[in-house]
């Protein structure tokens, strides 16, 4: 994955910082906007685990500050709701001068009822998804509620949230009075997609229900049972980015995606991060997915290992050399399945097999063969597994020729 720090402006001139998360290959198919909950930031863990899972699947992700938090300009107590959704424009009028106009919203939270009343303004969007979001922005009073008297008495009121002191000020809750979410989510008529968990005690399940009503369809709703609002189990975090990234190629333009003379000129790309461990983002051909370690390893075991993938290729390239083969011949050869692993043993005649030196790569490659074929077909077949061209690739002499870009 490529991260690039990026710096806009809002409406009020005032800076905002975020991370423009690209795929492998920097060639994006479609350029998705994220929106964090209420007083979070950009770097929370389920923001980031959710962007990754989008990159991952050929998105660019731009997720950002709100106005007053994190690294952006700006003081908290001054913003609002209304200023929330500014940004989230202000921060599309951003991709589209220098990337791509985004077609995706995602919002988390409040984020998440933000996104449905910027969808109204940013013509580019095709689909939108929420994560626990509120069915109307005024909810988030209750989260409030120790401050809520004095905010109406004096003007403002320091309020806990999650460990953290905010000052409130009296405008930030009548702004929420004027915002109705499901008039919005009514007259939206894009694609929309609400995941909610009914396990989520900060913003009820109830809200997920009050939305889907209200939309039109298409409309599609995920229960994230067992998840808590912040998505602070791992899997859960990534479980919502898988979904939202199949879910969302439906509504916008994917096939047709790269213009020919911007691919890579490599078959295969690979990036990781520091903070990553083992999970590496992969472009393989035209398709995404995840290299990792096993967790005995050290990884997390979210994809094949190296020498997993380097087996694969060899199971793949056997059974598609087989059934040619077949083909060709003429033989009914219904299935073919090839298991293959991969371990470093010593060599039959070494003279000193104690020394790891004298250990030598090893593929083991089982073939089930099932048809009408006779015991000299089967045995043809095996000859021919040795001359699939990956196999020939590994037992000829190779080259490895590094350069630094």
């Amino acid at each position: 994955m490529d991260t690039t720090k990026v710096e806009f402006l809002n409406k009020h001139g005032q800076k905002l910082v975020g991370r423009l998360e690209m795929p492998v290959d920097r060639h994006p198919h479609n350029y998705a906007l994220f929106a964090h909950c209420f007083t979070c930031t950009k770097n929370l863990s389920a923001v980031r685990n959710i962007s990754k899972a989008l990159t991952n699947n050929g998105f660019a992700v731009l997720r950002f500050d709100f106005t007053g938090l994190g690294e952006s300009e700006g003081d908290f107590e001054d913003t609002n709701f209304s200023g929330n959704v500014g940004d989230l424009v202000a921060a599309s009028d951003y991709l589209k001068e220098n990337y791509q106009s985004p077609t995706l919203l995602i919002g988390h939270s409040l984020g998440g009822a933000a996104v449905i009343f910027a969808a109204a303004e940013i013509a580019s969007v095709k689909a939108i998804a929420t994560v626990g979001a509120p069915s109307n922005p005024v909810h988030v009073k209750h989260l409030l509620k120790s401050g809520i008297e004095e905010i109406r008495e004096t003007g403002q009121a320091v309020v806990n949230l999650s460990g953290r002191d905010f000052t409130i000020k009296k405008q930030f809750l009548d702004d929420l009075e004027t915002k109705s979410l499901p008039e919005t989510a009514k007259a939206l008529r894009k694609p929309l997609l609400i995941l909610h968990s009914p396990q989520d005690n900060t913003v009820g399940i109830k809200n997920a229900e009050e939305i889907y009503v209200a939309a039109h369809h298409p409309k599609s709703f995920v229960s994230l049972d067992g998840a808590d609002h912040l998505l602070f189990n791992k899997e859960d975090s990534q479980y919502v980015g898988e979904i939202i990234s199949g879910w969302a190629k439906r509504y916008l333009e994917v096939s047709d995606r790269v213009v020919p003379d911007l691919k890579t000129k490599h078959q295969v790309a690979a990036s990781l991060d520091a903070e990553d461990g083992f999970t590496t983002q992969m472009k393989v051909g035209n398709h995404y997915m995840l290299a990792d370690e096993p967790e005995s390893f050290g990884g997390n075991d979210f994809g094949p290992s190296p020498y997993e993938l380097v087996s694969a290729g060899l199971s793949a390239c056997t059974v598609m050399t087989l059934q040619m083969y077949a083909k060709r011949k003429g033989w009914h050869l219904d299935n073919v399945e090839v298991h293959t692993s991969y371990s470093k043993t010593h060599a039959e005649d070494c003279e000193n097999c104690e020394d790891t030196s004298a250990k030598i790569d090893t593929f083991h490659r089982e073939l089930k063969i099932t048809g009408n074929l006779d015991e000299k077909q089967r045995e043809r077949l095996v000859q021919i597994a040795d001359k699939c061209p990956v196999h020939k690739t590994l037992h000829s002499e190779t080259q490895v020729i590094t350069t630094l870009v």
